[in-house]
């Protein structure tokens, strides 16, 4: 009876064994070897890290505002590094900066004069519309639809895909006249907002200058005229009255060569279209991007 008994137990030990110690061993064993492979596939594998990059993206703004042409600062950090581009690339990150990342990669520091960006453009409800557009409130959306609303086809639409590209709350679109506008005060000249425009009407002018062309279209006048109040006619009274020659007509469309420009204003007085516009004489200094003052403003 006692012999049966043990014999009973010894049966229900090696069922347990079996059925729940076993299987334990083996997923143990399964799982340090897999960890061990694992391991030494992660060393032999593994891709190098540059410190570099880290240092680079330290100085960098931290606006990942797209600017660059890159997802982020990070992506354009590694991009940096590994000389795929360029520091001039970036327009949000500070003077003190870049000197600092020029250091850390043995660059030499290209000189260039500070820009910011404009809207060349003034047309907005002076430009004549082809349809009412009733689609998703966007400039890209509208600009698949037989390239946007307007008339002119280098009209601002007035939508507003600058302005959600904008990190800085830097440009917005006026209301009253539905064209976008830039706030001089808080633009960095990133160029998200020149990435971004589906007109491609966007661009930069230095910080010192006192006009800038406020129109795109490079069609003749007569054809201007008939889509819009305010756009170039290129009728040449810009050429003709600029006494160092800074401003010519280049496909029907007055351009300004700020290199030459005595800031004199002469062309545009005599634009007969008003689609030479001041530039802010007087206007705060651009401020650098502080990425605590941006986070607690947005909250």
């Amino acid at each position: 009876m006692i012999m049966n008994s043990i014999y009973g137990i010894e049966i229900l030990s090696a069922g347990v064994f079996v059925k729940f110690v076993l299987p334990a061993i083996i997923i143990a064993c399964v799982a340090g070897v897999l960890a061990f492979f694992l391991a030494y596939l992660g060393t032999k594998m593994a891709v190098e890290h540059d410190a570099r990059i880290d240092d680079v993206r330290r100085h960098l703004s931290g606006a990942n505002c797209g600017g660059c042409g890159y997802p982020g600062c990070d992506a354009f950090a590694e991009a940096l590094v590994k000389g795929e581009t360029t520091l001039a690339k970036c327009n949000a990150t500070s003077k003190q900066g870049k000197e600092n990342i020029a250091k850390i990669l043995n660059l030499t520091l290209e000189k260039s004069k500070n820009t910011v960006a404009v809207v060349h453009c003034n047309g907005g409800n002076s430009c004549k519309n082809k349809y009412d557009y009733q689609g998703y409130g966007d400039c890209v959306s509208a600009e698949i639809l037989a390239g946007g609303n307007k008339a002119c086809e280098m009209g601002c639409m007035g939508l507003g895909s600058c302005v959600a590209a904008c990190k800085y709350n830097a440009i917005s679109v006026s209301k009253d006249r539905a064209v976008a506008k830039v706030d001089y005060a808080h633009c960095t000249s990133c160029g998200a907002c020149v990435s971004t425009c589906p007109k491609h009407i966007i661009g930069r002018i230095p910080t010192d200058a006192v006009v800038y062309v406020a129109c795109s279209n490079l069609c003749r006048g007569k054809e201007v005229m008939g889509v819009c109040e305010k756009g170039c006619i290129a009728c040449g009274r810009c050429e003709k009255n600029c006494p160092t020659q800074a401003i010519k007509l280049s496909n029907n469309l007055a351009v300004i060569d700020y290199d030459k420009c005595i800031k004199c204003g002469n062309c545009m007085e005599v634009c007969p279209r008003k689609c030479i516009l001041p530039f802010p004489k007087e206007r705060p200094l651009i401020a650098e991007y502080d990425p605590k003052v941006s986070s607690g403003a947005g909250k």
